[in-house]
């Protein structure tokens, strides 16, 4: 499988062990980086994975940070993007098997390297259904994102 991985400077050191070890695997990894724990912004990853998902240039992708929900929260502004964080196994293969989220996050302060091959080798092993109700609900899913595509969400920030 291709794999697209990134990284910001928390979730650094668990993305370049799950890479290597994807690549043991045989999976055909590319790396997005971060290459270092030199603080960097986590949207600017998220963006460069969903990109190579939506471009076809990866069939799935993975994304660390310290808790995996900003990762989650900046892919899924991409559109066609379809990004969970996922702690557990239940999680993990669900999430692909009814939502068929193509991009995981994954917190590296929250699980170790052990837990985080379990967690991918399920999404990994996990298929969409294509059941009725799930293809639905993708529609719908799809339809929001083109619906609100050309619309701003208000900003509520205090840095404005």
């Amino acid at each position: 499988m291709r794999i697209a991985i990134a990284a910001d400077h928390e979730g650094f050191e668990l993305k370049s062990d799950l890479a290597t070890w994807l690549a043991q695997l045989g999976h055909a990894v590319q790396d997005f980086g971060t290459n270092s724990t030199a603080p960097v912004d986590y949207p600017d990853y998220a963006e460069a994975v969903g990109l190579a998902v939506i471009s076809d240039g990866a069939d799935r992708a993975i994304l660390v940070c310290g808790s995996g929900v900003g990762a989650a929260v900046a892919a899924n502004k991409i559109p066609g993007i379809r990004c969970s964080v996922c702690h557990d196994t239940y999680s993990a293969h669900q999430s692909v098997e009814h939502d068929n989220i193509n991009v995981l996050a994954l917190g590296s302060r929250v699980i170790g390297s052990a837990l985080a091959r379990e967690l991918v080798t399920t999404w990994l092993n996990a298929q969409f259904t294509g059941e009725a109700r799930h293809v639905r609900r993708l529609n719908k899913i799809r339809q929001l994102e083109e619906k609100f595509a050309s619309r701003l969400a208000p900003e509520k920030e205090s840095a404005k």
